[in-house]
């Protein structure tokens, strides 16, 4: 009878195991990244947080004189993934960068 009772709780955790994928809990890296529509901007020594992508693209694209349309798509790529993303930035000579806000 314990042997029957051992055998049917490794079956049902089995069974949980495959109804989960086998996973009980997702990467750490994933509970991260939210995709909040809202990065940081660094220009110089000016940074701006929490702010949200098209705002930062026309930062950007207004301090350093580029087009504001790579710049958006560049910011909900940073938004998206979490990777910080660097632009050189023409008019200052210098670099604008854009980091996640989580």
């Amino acid at each position: 009878m314990r042997n029957m009772r051992t055998a049917g709780a490794s079956i049902a955790l089995t069974g949980s195991l495959l109804l989960t994928g086998g996973a009980l809990a997702g990467p750490a890296s994933a509970a991260n990244q939210i995709q909040d529509g809202l990065v940081n901007v660094a220009v110089g020594d000016i940074t701006v947080q929490n702010i949200k992508v098209g705002v930062a693209a026309n930062i950007i694209a207004t301090v350093c004189g580029l087009k504001v349309g790579p710049i958006n798509a560049l910011g909900r790529q940073v938004d998206r993934s979490g990777v910080a993303q660097t632009i050189n930035c023409p008019n200052t000579g210098g670099t604008a960068t854009v980091s996640n806000n989580n």
